[in-house]
């Protein structure tokens, strides 16, 4: 039997913006969580010249790898060799290396709901069974120790992210020591999604490596280096797996592109730019949260970390994608619906993203106050 993936409906949000733009609709996109500004200046200089010199080929980049496990120890005080680090073309293909070198067809895998739409989705094309477990604004949306502790059986795995989408809320290290500490009981190996680390909002944002040094990392060049289109990203696994995630990665994905890596390798230490980008998503934030009030959406969790507002929009819709697009085709303004991130409750709930720039926050604001003012309600 084929495995039954379900659309990715952001996407087709994307379609009718791009549809509308094209016959003359001023479009701001909030639909997807990638930065609207490009590599840093560097990377960008650096690949111009790797361009003219450089034939490039089927490569893996050393130093690239080497600063990557220097990251670990300066950011998160853990030692990680070099060759635990698979480098990947982005996190997705991390992703799916990580859970084919972990389970078998069957596997049972835990996840929080609302989550991100691909978990859910990749899980189920590789015949995997997603085991949702229910995260509510109680518990910020975000995985708990005690939740996990109640699933029966144990799942085989869990799949944690912290700062998470469509939330951007944050697991405190404390409890993210109990996760790991109940996952070593129960025998559930842990794939912690990092691809938002770097993205924080005054908290402490840990790595489960910091816990479980058996845990396997996914992380990517796409949300703090800005670098969504480059398709980079690296799988760190325990020293055992070295084997079968090269294996693995050479078989199905070559290698990532060498101009990417190259890139990456300027990118990592590009702070100043980087971090005048974090600057302006705070700023984006604190927009976006002082006008929810006026748009009647105060039934959210502010955001920790990533760049996403996930709001309840109940009180004017049970239907969220057709509520979004709605919203795209009367204001311009593409965002994602809920139902992306959750099939049990999505359908009440909208995903912001504040990628853009701030200039383009204040418009999409000044858009979409009178029209929220506008919308009756229900219930």
């Amino acid at each position: 039997m084929i495995a039954q993936v379900e659309p990715f409906h952001a996407i087709g949000i994307s379609r009718i913006a791009h549809a509308l733009s094209t016959s003359g609709q001023s479009i701001i996109h909030m639909e997807f969580g990638q930065p609207s500004t490009g590599a840093p200046a560097e990377a960008i200089a650096a690949a111009h010249e790797i361009l003219d010199t450089d034939p490039m080929g089927y490569w893996e980049s050393v130093p690239l790898k080497e600063r990557i496990a220097r990251h670990y120890a300066q950011r998160h005080g853990v030692e990680v060799d070099p060759e635990q680090i698979i480098l990947t073309c982005g996190a997705s293909p991390a992703f799916v290396l990580a859970l084919s070198c972990l389970f078998r067809p069957g596997a049972r895998v835990a996840l929080a709901r609302p989550g991100y739409v691909a978990y859910r989705n990749t899980l189920r094309a590789m015949y995997l069974e997603p085991v949702e477990i229910g995260c509510g604004p109680e518990e910020r949306y975000q995985l708990t120790a005690a939740a996990i502790a109640e699933l029966s059986p144990a799942p085989d795995g869990l799949i944690v992210a912290s700062p998470a989408n469509p939330t951007g809320t944050v697991i405190a290290p404390e409890e993210l020591a109990a996760i790991a500490a109940i996952c070593r009981e129960r025998g559930i190996r842990i794939i912690s999604d990092e691809i938002y680390h770097g993205l924080g909002y005054g908290v402490p944002i840990a790595s489960i490596l910091e816990q479980e040094p058996d845990a396997l990392i996914v992380n990517s060049f796409s949300k703090y280096y800005s670098m969504a289109g480059w398709r980079l990203g690296w799988l760190l696994v325990p020293r055992d797996l070295i084997p079968a995630a090269r294996a693995r990665m050479g078989n199905l994905f070559l290698t990532p592109p060498v101009l990417a890596q190259r890139a990456g390798l300027i990118a990592f230490d590009c702070r100043d730019e980087l971090e005048g980008h974090l600057r302006t998503y705070a700023r984006n934030r604190d927009l976006l949260l002082d006008a929810l009030p006026a748009m009647g959406l105060r039934r959210i969790a502010p955001p920790d970390g990533a760049f996403y507002i996930y709001a309840d929009i109940s009180h004017l819709t049970d239907d969220s994608i057709a509520f979004c697009e709605r919203l795209l085709r009367e204001t311009g303004v593409a965002t994602a619906p809920g139902l992306d991130f959750d099939p049990v409750d999505g359908h009440r709930f909208i995903r912001f993203s504040f990628a853009v720039s701030t200039a383009l926050i204040e418009e999409a604001i000044g858009r979409m106050i009178p029209w929220f003012e506008a919308q009756p309600r229900i219930g």
